[in-house]
């Protein structure tokens, strides 16, 4: 019985991903979880109480598979540097998948603050990684750096947003190059 509510909870999670890559968090109700399961919509509510918890469960499952990519591209850099530049770019990449954006406006508009301080908490290993290759920089304060550098990735995952709902922004490529420009070399000529 318990393996089959793994399944059942694993599918109604799969379900999930699939309406908020397909149609934003708008997309994601419980009538579409339980047609896109089979499910009953009372028996949705006997996995999950909310829209929120749903996406909680997601960040849980989720967001190590999302860490490990970043990691994984700050580790086969060879310079502090340049595993620097690859979270960021990593970030602004992750950032622009539908599904992720999805789940952050979910988290910001309907998580409450325990369930959003876990998600902050999962980010820990991730900032770890940067406030060392700060410090392997030289940075003098590297934890004060590693916020402000997250700074720079929100404002430019604001203007990629901006230019995906028709406004006037730069490309994609060219927010990432002017955040990891602003972020290696600060508001000085590269």
């Amino acid at each position: 019985m318990a393996e089959h509510r793994q399944m059942q909870r694993a599918a109604l999670l799969d379900a999930a991903r699939s309406l908020l890559t397909e149609g934003g968090m708008e997309a994601l109700t419980f009538p579409a979880l339980a047609m896109r399961t089979g499910l009953a919509r009372s028996s949705v509510y006997e996995y999950f109480r909310s829209r929120g918890a749903v996406v909680e469960a997601l960040c849980e499952v989720d967001f190590p598979l999302w860490a490990a990519e970043i990691e994984a591209g700050m580790a086969s850099r060879d310079t502090a540097a340049e595993r620097i530049e690859a979270y960021v770019r990593s970030q602004l990449a992750l950032a622009a998948d539908p599904r992720h954006r999805a789940v952050a406006a979910i988290s910001a508009l309907e998580l409450d603050d325990a369930a959003r301080e876990r998600i902050r908490a999962a980010h820990g290993p991730l900032v770890g990684l940067v406030v060392q290759a700060l410090d392997d920089l030289g940075h003098e304060q590297p934890r004060l750096a590693a916020a402000l550098l997250q700074g720079i990735v929100e404002a430019a995952v604001r203007q990629a947003e901006h230019r995906a709902a028709g406004g006037r922004a730069e490309s994609p490529e060219v927010i990432a190059d002017a955040a990891v420009a602003l972020a290696l070399h600060g508001l000085g000529p590269s």
